[in-house]
């Protein structure tokens, strides 16, 4: 059992015979009344979001997922197909299932995918992924680190805020947990 004390990101956990992954997380304290726990929930095998709030000290039984080290072959509308490197068996999810890491994913990266039994449910990646700028407003001589940021498009049609000195063509790093830029690589 977890409670909510015990919460993180990305613990598994069920509700109601449902599978959910906990996205995020807020411990709430009003005034006179009890701690209440807000939590932003993925369910596993549809993809749906839902937002639910729970008293303090609430439990629920923990999920556990096995890992699999795979490999993204493609994908076909919304269908991604991945290879287990031991067993190189293939394993497809629906875009419905991965959500917004689709914007992490580039042919052969490998990723660890989360299994519930013999069920393929979502995937885990590394902290942070290299992804190449495909578009962004050129720099201005005079640019700074600290100096503000600019809309940029990468390889894998995610837009997110990058430093003025980044251009069309940099290697960048962004975190996996919030989409944001880290630094530049190349």
């Amino acid at each position: 059992m977890i409670s909510t004390s015990e919460m993180k990101k990305g613990v598994c956990i069920e509700i109601d015979g449902e599978i959910y992954r906990v996205l995020n997380y807020e411990h709430i304290k009003m005034g006179r009344g009890s701690a209440q726990v807000k939590m932003k929930l993925q369910n596993i095998r549809t993809g749906v979001i839902i937002e639910r709030g729970y008293q303090a000290g609430a439990k629920w039984p923990r999920v556990s997922l096995e890992h699999r080290t795979v490999q993204y072959l493609y994908h076909d509308e919304d269908l991604y197909t991945f290879m287990d490197v031991s067993t190189f068996d293939q394993l497809q999810l629906s875009r419905q299932q991965l959500g917004d890491d689709v914007y992490y994913l580039k042919d052969g990266v490998q990723v660890d995918l989360l299994m519930y039994g013999d069920e393929p449910v979502g995937v885990e990646f590394p902290t942070s992924v290299e992804l190449t700028v495909t578009e962004t407003e050129p720099g201005f001589k005079g640019d700074t680190a600290t100096g503000g940021n600019k809309p940029a498009i990468l390889e894998t049609g995610m837009k997110i805020l990058v430093p003025l000195f980044v251009n069309t063509g940099d290697v960048i790093k962004v975190d996996t947990r919030t989409g944001e830029y880290i630094e530049r690589v190349s």
